[in-house]
This record gives structure tokens, C-alpha cells and sequence, in this order.
């Protein structure tokens, strides 16, 4: 099992903390943390775009004029898609993007994402993370002592202190563990982990 240090807010190492090779020294597979991050980002699409075929175009009851001796080209409708106002061809509909992946694949793609973060030197365990009040500016003085910008923060429970007060950093996203997914750690450049979470990601993750 690798070890890694477990640090408070003032950056000052406090213990070291084991972590399960199996969960945070995982097989990375690129082609399943792409395929897990493309679900995440389809279940966000709206699925709303819509266009007007010849059925949704208003009129076109009457036949424009008598099918012969006009010398005109024949014409049933003014809603063909070949008149101008008329309806579209192939477009849009209002869809769902969504679609499933196996639970195995997805544990399997967190654990490989928790590994790439570990490997790469960007997983950092923080003891406690205790804050009073709604101080933005203290969430950003913790960060900076770990030179830190673009972070996930990941906690145990609910702490609306520190939900809230990292709301207006535009790369920092506070995320209780329950809610932990690939494409959250993907995007951001380091990982913050309260110590209290790790036992729980491996317990839930074998």
C-alpha cells in the first residue's frame, strides 16, 4: 500500500495515511474514462434543439395551382421543402442524449481517475477543512499555501460554509463524496480529498 501525507490547512504535515493500490494504483484505460466522460457530458445536453418540418409549418392546405396545363412545375404544397417557407428536411428534433454504462465500468474509470491524480502528484488528503462563516477570501488563502488554483474539493458531508464560499472561484468546485465523478476530477487540475473520505471511496469502490 502507498502512503501519502495528510496535511491541515496551513500546509504543516500532520500523519500519513494509507492508500489501497487497488482504488489509488488502478489500471488506467484511456478509452474507458473517455467513454464515461462523454455519458456525463451527454446527460447534461438538453436535448431541446427543434426545427419545423412540412407536418409543423402553418398552411399549405390548398394545392398553389391545377396540377396541369400551367406550365409550371407540379406542386401539392406550399409547406414542400423545396418552397421557400417551407418545412426543413432532416433537422433537429428535441432527443435524449443520455445513455447507460455498466456500474463496473464506472467504478473502474473512478478508480482509474483517482490513480491518474495520485501518479501525477496532484491528490492532496487535507485533514479538516473547518471554516466560519461564508469567507470566500479564506478559501482562496488555504489554496494559495498549497499553490493551488483549479481544484476539486471533495467532502465528507455537507458543509454550506464551504460550498458557498467557493462559489465565486471559477476553478474551484466543492463536491461531497456521494457525488464524486470522473469528469469532475478530469477537469480540474488537482484533487482535494478530506482524510474522512478516503475510507469511504475504497469501501465503496471494491
Amino acid at each position: 500500500m502507498a502512503t501519502l501525507a495528510v496535511y491541515d490547512i496551513g500546509n504543516q504535515k500532520v500523519s500519513d495515511l494509507e492508500l489501497d493500490d487497488r482504488v489509488f494504483d488502478a489500471k488506467i484505460n484511456a478509452s474507458l474514462l473517455h467513454d464515461v466522460v462523454r455519458k456525463s457530458l451527454s446527460s447534461r445536453r438538453r436535448g431541446t434543439a427543434a426545427t419545423k418540418n412540412r407536418t409543423l409549418v402553418r398552411g399549405g392546405g390548398a394545392k398553389p395551382w391545377r396540377q396541369k396545363g400551367t406550365g409550371r412545375a407540379r406542386a401539392g404544397s406550399r409547406r414542400s421543402p423545396l418552397w421557400r417557407g417551407g418545412g426543413t428536411i432532416f433537422g433537429p428534433m428535441p432527443r435524449d442524449y443520455t445513455f447507460s454504462l455498466p456500474e463496473k465500468m464506472r467504478r473502474s474509470a473512478l478508480r482509474a481517475a483517482l490513480t491518474l491524480k495520485h501518479k501525477e502528484g496532484k491528490l492532496i488528503l487535507l485533514d479538516d477543512f473547518p471554516l466560519e462563516g461564508f469567507k470566500t477570501r479564506r478559501v482562496l488563502e488555504v489554496l494559495r499555501r498549497f499553490q493551488v488554483e483549479n481544484a476539486l474539493i471533495v467532502t465528507d458531508e455537507k458543509r454550506t460554509f464551504l460550498e458557498r464560499s467557493a462559489e465565486n472561484l471559477p476553478n474551484v468546485k466543492v463536491l461531497r463524496q456521494e457525488g464524486l465523478n470522473v469528469y469532475d476530477i478530469l477537469d480540474h487540475e488537482y484533487l482535494i480529498l478530506l482524510r474522512q473520505v478516503v475510507p469511504r471511496l475504497q469501501g465503496v469502490l471494491l
